[in-house]
């Protein structure tokens, strides 16, 4: 019995990502907070969300930061010259009524200077914490996983 409830806990796990963490006001929500279990010696980790800005003006995502990491940046995938690489940006706008994807291959947080690795593990959660120009803070908990979630798609 004990290990049907387990494995069941272990399938349900993903379900947990599709907890929306929203600012005081509820018109800003950040939406399944994950990053990918990596070896212990990886320098860097990125992490995964989605915005929803339910208010009826433009936000801005001005920086981001977690007390796992030294130092946390913005970053995206462009094409240029038929060449996939990413690069580092200053700010992501979420526009009034939309959504921002940040997945795999698309917008990310890269999480550099690593502190804290012991909560980069399958299982594990950590705070990050979104500055935006106009909500103000609003910090997540980021879980953790093995692979990536299946609806986790660039856009």
């Amino acid at each position: 019995m004990l290990k049907k409830i387990l494995l069941l806990a272990a399938l349900l796990l993903p379900v947990c990502l599709v907890e929306a963490h929203e600012n005081e006001n509820g018109q800003l929500a950040i939406a399944q907070p994950w990053s990918m279990e990596l070896p212990p010696n990886a320098p860097t980790v990125a992490a995964y969300f989605i915005i929803s800005n339910k208010r009826p003006q433009a936000d801005r995502l001005i920086s981001v930061d977690s007390p796992i990491a030294g130092a946390a940046q913005l970053h995206e995938h462009v094409t240029k010259e038929g060449l996939m690489k990413m690069q580092q940006v200053e700010t992501v706008d979420v526009p009034a009524g939309g959504t921002v994807t940040f997945a795999p291959m698309a917008y990310h947080v890269m999480l550099l200077d690593l502190k804290d690795r012991s909560r980069l593990t399958t299982g594990q959660t950590f705070p990050l914490t979104l500055h935006f120009e106009k909500a103000g803070d609003l910090t997540v908990q980021v879980m953790v996983l093995k692979q990536a979630p299946d609806d986790a798609h660039a856009h």
